[in-house]
């Protein structure tokens, strides 16, 4: 048995009865903002000019959508009969469609290379060629590093996978966090918004990672087929996260968790 608990419209009385009762007094509260080592005094040599240091400060914010692929096929032995079902990929075309009436432009796409990624992410990528809202020659990136995997020990589900699971895959889903979170370069001068396309394990490690909560975390939440996860990155260096795993554009009839 267990209990699902459904809030809605409830952040003024959170906040209302966080303010007596609910308070957490004895949790610190820490933010490391030099956490992607891009913080402009970690770009120049140790007694650069202050000048120096401006030349080297991130000035824009970049945005992720974080995409989880659409409902696949259980049954297949192999990564390539693991394909999107029908509703897999109705689900995708649904959040391809959602995305591309957001009203923004899409500057980067990248793609995990397992099957129900990359056909997640052709659907989604044609659905915002159909709207123009990113560049007909976007350069897809296709990597690896964004495969499925076990990302570290997870607790309270301390046995969740074999540890060798977690000595193949963590450091390579922790390498693709590296790779993908971090502030803006001090070079770039618009606003980014960028789509990444892969699997729940590894969203749900990056935004435990993203927002320095424990990685080990991971596991306590929940992703459907097809969510999107966005998590903004500003210039100094802090992070937030909205719509963790959001579905609401899709009909109900829709929603999966495989």
């Amino acid at each position: 048995m267990h209990r699902k608990i459904l809030l809605i419209g409830c952040t003024g009385i959170a906040l209302a009865y966080g303010s007596t009762q609910a308070r957490c007094k004895n949790a610190p509260v820490t933010w490391n903002r030099n956490w992607d080592f891009r913080d402009a005094n970690s770009l120049v040599k140790v007694g650069s000019s202050e000048e120096e240091v401006e030349k080297k400060r991130s000035t824009v914010r970049r945005k992720l959508f974080l995409i989880r692929h659409g409902q696949y096929e259980l049954e297949g032995e192999t990564d390539k009969e693991k394909f999107l079902t029908p509703l897999g990929r109705k689900q995708a075309e649904t959040t391809g469609q959602h995305l591309a009436k957001l009203g923004l432009k899409y500057s980067d796409f990248i793609v995990s290379t397992m099957t129900r990624a990359n056909e997640t992410g052709e659907i989604i990528l044609a659905e915002l060629h159909k709207a123009d809202v990113i560049p007909a020659d976007v350069q897809v990136d296709k990597t690896d590093i964004l495969r499925e995997g076990h990302p570290c020990n997870a607790v309270p589900y301390s046995r969740f996978k074999p540890d060798n699971w977690e000595y193949t895959d963590g450091c390579r889903i922790e390498s693709a966090f590296r790779r993908y979170f971090h502030r803006a370069h001090y070079t770039q001068t618009e606003p980014s918004h960028e789509i990444v396309v892969c699997h729940a394990n590894v969203i749900r490690y990056f935004i435990c990672r993203a927002i320095q909560n424990p990685p080990e975390g991971w596991l306590r939440i929940s992703l459907a087929n097809g969510s999107i996860t966005e998590v903004v990155i500003e210039p100094n260096g802090d992070v937030f996260v909205s719509g963790i795993g959001d579905k609401g554009y899709m009909p109900t009839e829709m929603i999966t968790f495989t």
